[in-house]
């Protein structure tokens, strides 16, 4: 149904604070202007305001990034047994484990590799 899949509630619930500042910050400048254009006594309070709202809404937008970082720390990732990192690690270990298995079957021959001396050639000159 959904193009994009739901965020999360902390999420979700930080971004509606977001949007409520915004919308309330806002007014308060429109309130600004309008006060500005009448010549009204409250012009200076609620610029005031509207300047101390701004980093609030500032810092609301900012909430909504730390918290869905912080979300996507926590509960983003989930490892399921038949995943490809550790389908990749098990082979990774195998090889390892049969290359040792190799080298013993290697050390345990008195002189070496069958048929072959130090330098790689065959023993024959």
């Amino acid at each position: 149904m959904y193009a994009r899949p739901r965020m999360p509630d902390p999420v979700r619930k930080a971004a509606v604070r977001a949007v409520i500042i915004i919308a309330l910050t806002l007014t308060q400048l429109v309130v600004v202007l309008l006060g500005l254009w009448a010549d009204a006594w409250l012009v200076l309070p609620m610029a005031i305001s509207t300047l101390v709202s701004s980093v609030v809404a500032t810092w609301a937008v900012l909430d909504i990034w730390i918290t869905s970082q912080a979300w996507r720390q926590r509960n983003g990732v989930v490892s399921v047994p038949s995943s490809a990192a550790r389908a990749a690690r098990r082979a990774r270990r195998a090889a390892r484990k049969a290359a040792r298995r190799q080298g013993r079957l290697a050390d345990t021959e008195p002189d070496g590799p069958a048929g072959l001396d130090v330098f790689g050639g065959d023993g024959r000159r």
